[in-house]
């Protein structure tokens, strides 16, 4: 977690300890797995939301919605509507959304590399 001392010449807005601060409401934002994982499928492509939802297997279509949503909210992704009959949607990671997917790409492989020992942490634990 970052200290006071590297806070102390950033705004309070910054401050993920603050319960009010904008940094925690964005990190609760996408600190859920339907978030990482729809960042994770998009990578460096462009799809559709019926693409995405094959993509992110066991997402609802509102839980795709809302998460899509917030993605765009908070401007990691892109939404584009084309003109057509029935529109056409597609979603791609904005330059912010790709350095994100950076730090959920470190994440996987954290997860990856330590599956054996959570597994067995997990097992132990479960006995």
């Amino acid at each position: 977690m970052v200290t006071k001392q590297l806070l102390k010449d950033l705004p309070e807005n910054a401050d993920l300890r603050r319960a009010d601060s904008l940094a925690r409401e964005i990190f609760s934002d996408i600190a859920n797995k339907w978030a990482l994982l729809i960042i994770e499928a998009l990578g460096e492509r462009t799809l559709r939301f019926s693409e995405l939802r094959h993509e992110v297997e066991g997402v609802s279509h509102k839980m795709l919605t809302q998460n899509l949503r917030m993605l765009e909210r908070n401007g990691l992704v892109d939404r584009k509507v084309h003109p057509t009959v029935p529109p056409r949607v597609e979603y791609t990671l904005t330059e912010p959304g790709r350095a994100l997917r950076n730090v959920v790409d470190a994440i996987c492989g954290w997860t990856h590399q330590h599956l054996g020992h959570i597994e067995s942490a997990r097992g132990r634990f479960d006995a």
